[in-house]
């Protein structure tokens, strides 16, 4: 039941996290103001949030699972997933820095820097849509080493 149940929550939070990323892609636009920018850092810290429990669930579900954490550690598709997923969150750094000052400083943002956070957004997004096919090669033995 403890497989079963880490599974899923590790499904969920995963869903949720892609959840947060397209409403933060919705959100930040040319010409957004300070409320704009105070709801999406908000958003944003759930981001984190999200990310770290992740992160945790799976490298539980990693050691007590069914399939243990030997399988797991010899699985290419294992450690790339892991590797993108990190990408993923050093991607996620300078938006979320640029959430945090704007809103500090309560200025409208620029054009030009929005267009660079949308690009950051963006690329975490491409990078998003790699993981799902690593989990169902790893779950089914691909990459094992």
């Amino acid at each position: 039941m403890l497989d079963l149940t880490l599974a899923i929550a590790h499904h969920v939070l995963i869903f949720a996290l892609f959840g947060v990323l397209v409403v933060e892609l919705a959100t930040v636009k040319k010409g957004m103001g300070q409320t704009a920018i105070t709801q999406v850092a908000a958003v944003d810290l759930w981001y984190g949030i999200l990310a770290a429990l992740i992160l945790a669930v799976g490298l539980i579900r990693a050691y007590f699972s069914a399939k243990g954490w030997a399988y797991y550690s010899h699985n290419a598709f294992f450690w790339a997933k892991i590797g993108v997923f990190l990408l993923i969150g050093l991607l996620s750094a300078p938006p979320t820095i640029f959430f945090i000052k704007t809103r500090r400083a309560e200025a409208i943002p620029a054009d030009a820097e929005i267009s660079r956070v949308r690009m950051f957004l963006h690329l975490e997004a491409v990078l998003f849509l790699l993981l799902p096919g690593f989990a169902a090669a790893m779950a089914r033995g691909y990459g094992a080493f």
